[in-house]
């Protein structure tokens, strides 16, 4: 897996990319930054935490829509069945730098 080094409001990341993804990552890095510029900008959230969740929410709402429309819905998983603390742990790991989500 290669490493590859972006930027997201601002902030430098190393992150894991398989081989020939590039393309792939920067579209995704851009849309991240995008986002979370955008909510920033808007200035009624500060916290860094806070701007990378609801940007999260926002792309995962954006991702929904598009495939309700393409007919590619997925569906919604069972929330008795989700592992949240495995999901926060994730999300910790990737916020290394910038604290605990919790």
């Amino acid at each position: 897996m290669k490493q590859v080094e972006v930027s997201i409001l601002g902030q430098a990341y190393t992150l894991g990319c398989p081989e020939g993804g590039e393309d792939l990552l920067a579209k995704a890095v851009a849309s991240v930054d995008r986002e979370m510029t955008t909510i920033r900008d808007a200035g009624k959230v500060k916290a860094r935490e806070r701007i990378a969740v609801l940007a999260a929410l926002n792309l995962a709402y954006q991702i929904a829509e598009q495939g309700l429309a393409n007919g590619r819905a997925r569906p919604v998983p069972d929330p008795d069945h989700l592992d949240v603390d495995e999901l926060v742990r994730r999300v910790d790991a990737a916020l290394a730098d910038d604290g605990q989500l919790l």
